[in-house]
């Protein structure tokens, strides 16, 4: 099966200090690739270089054939980003912090009232849709950012550290989320310090 995401030789130096050398990866639909390194060991900005929002001294990354340089709105409609520090509006209801998200992607009206629907209940927050993210507890809140990036229904999902500072049972709820994505065909980049995590995720 051909790769959902390709990335060659990425390289990202800052000043003296190369905080990524040469990585190259391939993830295929239904697969988990895992990111396993200490804090520092530059997989979040491996993650920047990937999605787009941090541009590499060198390499290339495709998403289904397609690189930025060639169709950026067709590059990012395909990728979701769930990152290490929170994405959310506090003071908006959970629903409308997933409708804007899903409008920064065209979605609009019934389409995008109907997707946030369906990715707050896939992360098990439909009862909580009208809340505000300032009444969640941290594990909600990753929940919940995960849900953002899913609005737009991506190929490609990069999460960098998701379960960073959640409790035992919101991770273990974030893991059933990711492996239903799995089965459901998605493509996910996985960013962790912790070996069990890795381990029982990824392929």
């Amino acid at each position: 099966m051909p790769a959902a995401l390709q990335v060659q030789g990425l390289r990202k130096a800052y000043g003296e200090r190369v905080a990524v050398a040469a990585v190259s990866f391939s993830v295929a639909p239904g697969e988990i690739l895992g990111l396993l390194g200490p804090n520092g060991a530059g997989k979040s900005t491996t993650v920047g270089m990937v999605c787009g929002l941090t541009p590499p001294d060198a390499g290339t990354v495709s998403v289904a054939g397609i690189t930025l340089a060639q169709d950026e709105m067709g590059f990012k409609r395909r990728v979701g980003l769930v990152p290490q520090e929170l994405a959310l509006f506090e003071d908006l209801p959970a629903q409308a912090n997933i409708e804007l998200f899903g409008a920064l992607y065209g979605l609009s009206g019934a389409t995008l009232q109907q997707r946030a629907s369906e990715v707050l209940a896939m992360v098990g927050l439909a009862d909580r849709a009208r809340d505000k993210p300032a009444t969640f507890s941290g594990g909600m809140k990753r929940r919940l950012n995960i849900a953002c990036a899913l609005v737009h229904d991506p190929d490609v999902l990069l999460l960098d550290e998701p379960t960073a500072g959640v409790d035992p049972q919101s991770r273990n709820a974030i893991f059933d989320n990711l492996e239903a994505l799995k089965r459901a065909g998605k493509a996910l980049v996985y960013t962790t310090h912790y070996m069990e995590e890795a381990e029982r995720l990824a392929d």
